[in-house]
């Protein structure tokens, strides 16, 4: 059966059950500890943006373009289409020579909803910078720009702009090329369908570039990372998981949309990958602080943060308490054959 990651009572009673899979791996790949299938397979969606952007930093992409940490960390990013955000696409289309229209992502309004209102007062349209997978693609364009590659068809996976973030993918996650299955993302690029396992071993590798062979791509790694650090908006926005849990210098994380969320652990030198099997992120944070708190992570402000932005008590659009939420998991060690809970463990 799949794991119960949370439930939601009210009254007393049983309303939501969300389901589903962890994996969390060690330095070496190697399963540490899980929550039922650390094999699942699912879609990465937007948690792979910060691997799809490494081919392009490892070929001094942002050098060659001037780029700021800020550009960097929107590569990476699923912005909510912010004021902030809305400058340094700006900024990077100006710098790349990039124009809105060869995106091939739908035009759409901010996620934000305050920014989304303001526009639509001050009688503003949709736009395809404001898809908040627009950072991607602008990167992959250019990308594809200074490799004299053809800017059409960049959302193909034949493009060689694509066969090499499908090497790269396959590379970090430590699969074969042949054994990751392709389908196509909602913002039209392709998307890669990954064991658990296999995703949280490229976040290993995110938050652990010494475990990279290849010297360029390593470097890659850690100018992505080290911009997603220093500028955690970029990569989210107000009151997003990812940005919250970037602000620890120690993690590297990023969302996917239909439920899926990775990340990795610099110093404990561990990826995590979840899977909400409904779809649902809003148990992201929850499941989130759980982890962490069950890993005895060090960061203990971290984890309060986590408490105070995602608490167990929800209330309606009165303000008034009427549901608690709890996590409904426990990890378990890697050891199939012999069962720990992880809390025994000294790390």
């Amino acid at each position: 059966m799949d794991s119960v990651l949370i439930k939601e009572y009210r009254a007393g009673v049983t309303e939501c059950v969300h389901s589903g899979h962890i994996a969390i791996v060690d330095e070496l790949g190697k399963v540490k500890a899980y929550a039922d299938d650390p094999e699942y397979v699912a879609f990465t969606r937007s948690s792979a943006k910060p691997l799809q952007a490494i081919p392009a930093l490892r070929a001094n992409m942002a050098d060659h373009y001037r780029l700021t940490d800020q550009e960097i960390a929107i590569m990476a990013s699923s912005h909510r289409g912010e004021a902030e955000h809305q400058k340094t696409l700006d900024g990077f289309m100006d710098k790349t020579g990039i124009g809105e229209g060869s995106l091939v992502c739908a035009s759409s309004y901010p996620l934000d909803e305050p920014t989304k209102e303001s526009l639509l007062r001050n009688g503003g349209e949709r736009r395809k910078m404001f898809h908040n997978c627009s950072g991607k693609h602008i990167g992959l364009l250019a990308y594809s720009k200074m490799l004299k590659a053809p800017l059409e068809g960049y959302d193909h996976p034949d493009h060689p702009v694509q066969q090499e973030v499908l090497d790269t993918v396959a590379y970090m996650s430590g699969m074969k090329k042949e054994d990751i299955r392709l389908g196509t993302d909602g913002c039209g690029l392709p998307v890669f369908a990954l064991p658990l396992r296999a995703l949280a071993t490229a976040y290993m590798k995110l938050a652990c570039p010494d475990r990279i062979d290849d010297e360029r791509t390593r470097q890659a790694v850690s100018k992505i990372t080290q911009a997603m650090n220093r500028y955690p908006y970029m990569v989210g926005g107000d009151g997003r998981v990812d940005t919250l849990l970037l602000q620890d210098d120690n993690i590297v994380a990023k969302g996917g949309f239909k439920g899926v969320f990775c990340l990795g652990l610099k110093k404990e030198r561990l990826g995590i990958a979840f899977k909400v099997l409904d779809g649902s992120e809003e148990e992201w944070g929850y499941i989130a602080e759980s982890l962490l708190d069950q890993l005895g992570y060090e960061n203990r402000t971290l984890v309060e943060r986590l408490r105070e932005a995602y608490t167990k008590d929800l209330y309606n659009d009165g303000g008034q308490k009427s549901r608690v939420c709890r996590a409904g998991f426990c990890l378990e060690m890697g050891i199939i054959a012999e069962v720990i809970p992880i809390g025994s463990l000294v790390w």
